[in-house]
């Protein structure tokens, strides 16, 4: 061109930031100034998208400042681009001063600001922020919902998703896949596979991503087959396959221990056009590790067309901790320890290992350098939801108020399922005691607490669910198994791996996990 305005200059930039391209959006603000151009609202708008997009708040920073300088900082639209690229680059505190110094908020920014908190995982702002979002008069949008249901899917919230869902549903918003594939995300996220199933089965027009997303939920509840009976029913359908699915159907095979469908649907991969990630790598070796096939997880790793990475020999770390296997494990530990020195899981896995096997030499070693190298074991908790309040529990906990209640409670829970066969399982006690003392280490672990305490406040019949931020026990899997038809229970157990949904005496993972 040879005379250029502020017009293209502004519609270049739009360009580049509408088409997933921030650094050459903001690459050209420079040549723009130097042109003595003067940006506008719709230049700074599209500015700041790109430094969202690019998670840059320092060069976001110097546009807030320009927007100062221009004076176009209390425009409403500018306003809330500034909001949202500081809420996208995880600075909630800039994102929040913006939001409080706008005159006239829209629903932009409040969609914005309630985005961001989902984003950064904060569940609880998230509610408050779309609760008085309703009270300042403005309405929820599909994107409105698609965040708040986000959020809630991150902290497991079942009853304030259903409150959620039943108030979009009464504001007459259609149920889109945009917006139904996080709502069916929450559903499952959050304990609840009948009510997934619900929304899948009525998303108009269901995509990708809907199909995905219950291929996923089957995975994360170690239902295996019903997983391949719906990824085969993806194949009848003609739905295009991806990376996704196949991880996902993969996990799933590992979690049902169906090692010949996880190879084979591995194989398939190549007839698809699909190149297979790390990840799939990974999830294979654990499909293998936790059928206890540890040689042949051993050679597939050897025969990788990559270099193995942490995570590869990290999966196989964990099948050893499964299996009791010191000698595999003390070798994928120490190729964890040279690749990623900094992760602090691999040795309290190793650890473990040794002490669940009685090799208290080689466990005093490890606790030793874990000790040196300042590694900490992740303290273990649980947290169940009892009318919209949330309530956390960590082993041995005395802080509750109502503590002395609720362990007297389990002793009550205890001698009734230990009539009806339970044996606790002390291999689960990683310390050097005599066996009196292993069975009492093992009562008060964390979910064991917080299930006692939602039996003392949930009505008759009631489902439990329980969060974890580690791996459920093997002895807590047990007695929750008891505990399901001793007390005639449906209890929802989401740990770091899966769910497990146990009852009448039986878990969903089939005690495979």
């Amino acid at each position: 061109m040879s005379t250029r305005d502020m017009c293209s200059w502004t519609s270049l930039i739009a360009g580049y930031a509408q088409n997933d391209m921030p650094d050459e959006a903001l690459g050209l603000l420079l040549g723009m100034l130097r042109g003595r151009f003067k940006p506008n609202g719709f230049t700074f708008a599209s500015l700041l998208k790109a430094a969202g997009a690019s998670a840059s708040s320092g060069i976001g920073e110097q546009i807030h400042a320009l927007t100062v300088k221009y004076d176009w900082h209390d425009d409403v639209y500018v306003g809330s681009a500034l909001l949202d690229m500081y809420a996208r680059c995880g600075r909630m505190d800039m994102a929040i001063a913006v939001f409080d110094q706008l005159e006239s908020k829209n629903g932009v920014s409040w969609n914005a600001l309630i985005a961001g908190f989902a984003r950064k995982g904060d569940g609880e702002t998230t509610l408050l922020m779309f609760a008085e979002m309703q009270r300042n008069g403005f309405e929820a949008t599909h994107f409105t919902y698609s965040s708040v249901f986000s959020a809630i899917a991150g902290i497991g919230a079942l009853e304030q998703g259903k409150w959620v869902h039943a108030h979009m549903i009464k504001s007459g918003e259609r149920l889109s896949a945009f917006v139904g594939n996080t709502i069916l995300d929450m559903y499952a996220k959050s304990g609840s596979m009948i009510d997934a199933r619900k929304v899948f089965d009525h998303v108009d027009k269901k995509d990708l991503v809907t199909w995905n997303s219950m291929l996923t939920a089957f995975a994360q509840y170690g239902l295996g087959r019903e997983a391949v009976t719906h990824f085969e029913e993806m194949r009848k359908c003609g739905v295009h396959l991806n990376q996704i699915t196949f991880l996902s159907i993969l996990t799933a095979c590992s979690h049902g221990g169906l090692v010949k469908e996880g190879k084979q649907y591995f194989d398939m991969m190549k007839e698809h056009n699909l190149e297979p990630e790390i990840d799939h790598y990974v999830t294979v070796v654990d499909l293998l590790g936790r059928a206890g096939l540890l040689n042949d997880a051993l050679v597939f790793i050897f025969k990788m067309p990559m270099k193995p990475t942490a995570a590869v020999w990290g999966a196989l770390l964990g099948s050893c901790r499964m299996h009791k296997n010191a000698k595999i494990g003390q070798f994928a530990a120490d190729h964890v320890f040279e690749l990623d020195p900094d992760d602090t899981g691999p040795p309290v896995l190793l650890y473990n290992i040794y002490a669940s096997t009685g090799q208290w030499d080689a466990a005093a070693r490890v606790r030793k350098m874990m000790k040196a190298t300042g590694v900490k074991k992740e303290p273990a908790c649980s947290w169940v939801e009892i009318e919209n309040s949330v309530h956390m529990f960590v082993a041995n906990d005395d802080t509750h108020p109502r503590s002395e209640e609720i362990y007297k409670k389990w002793e009550e829970i205890s001698i009734q399922i230990r009539k009806a066969g339970y044996v606790p399982n002390t291999d689960y006690v990683l310390l050097h005691v005599d066996e009196q003392e292993r069975q009492a280490k093992l009562q008060y672990h964390s979910e064991k607490i917080a299930l006692a305490f939602a039996l003392i406040n949930m009505p008759l019949g009631a489902t439990i669910r329980i969060m974890k931020n580690i791996r459920i026990c093997g002895d807590c899997h047990s007695a929750f198994r008891y505990i399901s038809k001793v007390f005639e229970r449906e209890i929802v157990v989401r740990d770091t791996n899966r769910f497990h949904h146990f009852s009448s005496g039986s878990c969903s993972c089939g005690d495979y996990w």
